[in-house]
């Protein structure tokens, strides 16, 4: 993991990065379904599955959400927080196997109501990708970024 300062003033939009590819596997479905106690049968029933219109075990919209995050989380910003996630949406489905990448690009910066001297809002859109280039998942995430001081003009560490 890498930390670097990142000022609400350094975020431009447009920006975005990409992660690398993750494999979903079984083991991730099963572990996901024992933390969060959905055992729905979409997800862990395969006899089941295999007569439905998908063919196959899917694994759950909020374990794709969390493998997104994650995968998206690698540096870390001292001046930032995940302040939520809005707009959250299921698009597709996906598989045990499928692989997924995530996209991440900033599509709006707003100063905060109340203090936007102190600290302002960065969403940023993020996209869920399986190997087909299907999108499988989106969301924006808000996060809550320091701004620098006023006559603060050191570039970022």
């Amino acid at each position: 993991m890498i930390t670097q300062d990142r000022w609400f003033e350094d975020y431009e939009v447009g920006e975005t990065r990409t992660t690398v590819g993750r494999t979903v596997t079984e083991a991730d479905i099963v572990l996901h379904a024992g933390q969060t106690g959905d055992f729905f049968p979409h997800h862990m029933d395969a006899e089941w599955m295999a007569t439905q219109p998908a063919g196959s075990r899917i694994a759950h919209g909020t374990l794709i959400l969390s493998m997104a995050v994650g995968m998206t989380a690698g540096d870390i910003n001292p001046q930032s927080m995940s302040y939520g996630y809005d707009r959250i949406r299921f698009i597709g489905p996906v598989f045990i196997g499928d692989t997924i990448t995530v996209t991440a690009e900033i599509t709006e910066k707003a100063p905060h109501r109340k203090r936007p001297d102190g600290v302002g809002y960065v969403h940023e859109l993020v996209t869920v990708r399986n190997q087909r280039g299907e999108t499988v998942l989106a969301l924006t995430h808000l996060y809550l970024v320091n701004r620098r001081a006023s006559g603060h003009t050191d570039a970022p560490k």
